[in-house]
């Protein structure tokens, strides 16, 4: 399985196994990493989820969708050109080893 390594505001690396087709705020949820709520579950309605992705990853991970675009808008804390909502990001093998910083907040 592939892995992803979340890289918390304060610094703390957790990397967990994520499941070919779990979103990046799946697998944080399924293994307690602090840091991303995502409150909406997934569905694409609260920006809980707000990562940024770290710069060697972007071209693999791609540019975020018109309806994500909008609630990166909204985010809690201000987006990036690397910001993603880690509930649109599914994981394949190719995105082995991506990397994602935690904002500060996410409300």
């Amino acid at each position: 399985m592939p892995i992803v390594t979340y890289t918390s505001h304060d610094g703390a690396v957790t990397s967990v196994e994520a499941g070919i087709g779990q979103s990046v705020m799946q697998a944080a949820v399924q293994h307690g990493v602090r840091g991303i709520l995502g409150e909406c579950g997934g569905v694409l309605s609260c920006a809980t989820c707000h990562v940024f992705v770290d710069e060697a990853d972007l071209s693999r991970v791609g540019p975020p969708g018109d309806m994500e675009n909008e609630l990166l808008d909204g985010a809690a804390t201000d987006r990036t050109p690397r910001s993603r909502l880690a509930c649109q990001i599914k994981m394949r093998e190719d995105l082995d080893g991506l990397r994602v910083e935690l904002p500060e907040h996410q409300e």
